[in-house]
Formats: structure tokens, sequence, C-alpha cells
């Protein structure tokens, strides 16, 4: 990335994490996901339980394998022989949980969109803390922009990487489907926090995930 674009990305980083805090989220930026690493590292109690939600993003920037290797009680939907609604079930217990968004408004809001939603279920209630990490490619201008990242750029391409017998896996777009395999069932519009302390949004300077 040249400076003039690095020198946008970073304004537009640094207006959506205080539009964040302002919405009573705690939120960070993080230049690289070496840091992003670090900063979970300090966040995660020894011993704790933790989880999280199906992303690319937890996967590229290496937190679901640190999850996985940090001497964590980590349920794990990925682990050989898991019975995943029992994980799912657990999920909605633990400590921490993590996730990615589907999108992040420069107004400070999180958008996030699911199939099955359970998910979107831990954003809303049950895990004491959760943390959502972010590559700079999920902030959006408003909640129009980020439904129409969802219908254009994630859905299409969670439809394609998870083999969804989708129209949006075909075309690359948003069909507003009514098969029986589609994973936009619920929508999710995150604008406030009444604890300040329990959602925490992590953004980090690169991109990642859809």
């Amino acid at each position: 990335m040249d400076t003039s674009l690095s020198a946008v990305v970073q304004k537009r980083i640094e207006h959506t994490v205080e539009a964040l805090r302002k919405n009573h989220f705690e939120a960070h930026y993080l230049p690289t996901k070496k840091e992003l690493l670090a900063k979970i590292s300090e966040m995660m109690p020894q011993g704790c339980s933790c989880s999280l939600g199906g992303s690319m993003t937890l996967k590229e920037t290496g937190v679901q394998e640190f999850l996985g290797k940090g001497g964590f009680t980590f349920y794990d939907r990925d682990a050989p022989g898991a019975n995943i609604d029992e994980v799912f079930l657990k999920a909605m217990t633990c400590d921490v949980y993590f996730t990615s968004s589907n999108a992040i408004t420069m107004d400070g809001k999180l958008y996030n969109v699911d199939g099955k939603s359970n998910r979107i279920a831990a954003i809303c209630f049950g895990p004491k803390k959760v943390i959502v990490v972010a590559g700079y490619n999920k902030i959006v201008s408003d909640l129009h922009a980020a439904r129409e990242r969802m219908r254009h750029i994630a859905a299409p391409a969670n439809a394609t990487r998870l083999f969804c017998k989708t129209p949006c896996a075909t075309t690359g777009t948003c069909q507003d489907c009514r098969s029986p395999h589609r994973i936009c069932c619920q929508e999710l519009i995150t604008s406030w926090q009444r604890d300040a302390e329990r959602i925490c949004v992590l953004i980090v300077g690169e991109q990642y995930g859809y």
C-alpha cells in the first residue's frame, strides 16, 4: 500500500475507532496481525474458556490457532470429532467469545448476518466477553453500505467457501433466494453497549476475511 492510500485508510480507521468508543464499545487499532495477537494475549486470562464463530478473519490472522495452543479451555467447532451443536451451546457460556464482523460502519455500528445464528446470538448475549476482530476492509460508510457489502462480497464468498447451493455462489451476488442452503437468515445491528467492557472491537490495519 502506498503512503497516500495508507494515510486515507489510517484516517478511516481512527474515525471508526472513535465512533465505536462513543457508542460504548471498547475499541483499538492494531497496525498488523502480530500486534493484534499480542493485544489478545494481554486480554486473555490463563485457563479461561473461549470459543469463536466461523470466520476467515480469525483463521487468517492466526487467532484461531492461538486459542488452540494458548492453554485455554477452547470450545473448537473445527476440532476432529467435535459435535458442533454441543460446541455452539458451550460457546454461549464461555468467558471470551471471538468473532469477526461482516461490516463496521464509520458511525460505530456492527453489522452481521447469519445462517444458523449462533454467532449473532453470542454477540447479543451469553459469553462474558466478546472480542470482534476485523481488517480495515470491513469498514463501510453506513448501514446501507454494510448491507451492500454483505450482499455482494461477504455472502457470495462465504457461500462459495461452504459449498452452499445458493444462487449467490453461482452469480457472485445476492438474489434474495429461498434456498434451503441460504446463509442470510438473521440480521443484527449492534449500535450501543450498556456494558462498555463486554464487546471489544479490534481493527487491524491489514485486509482480512470477506
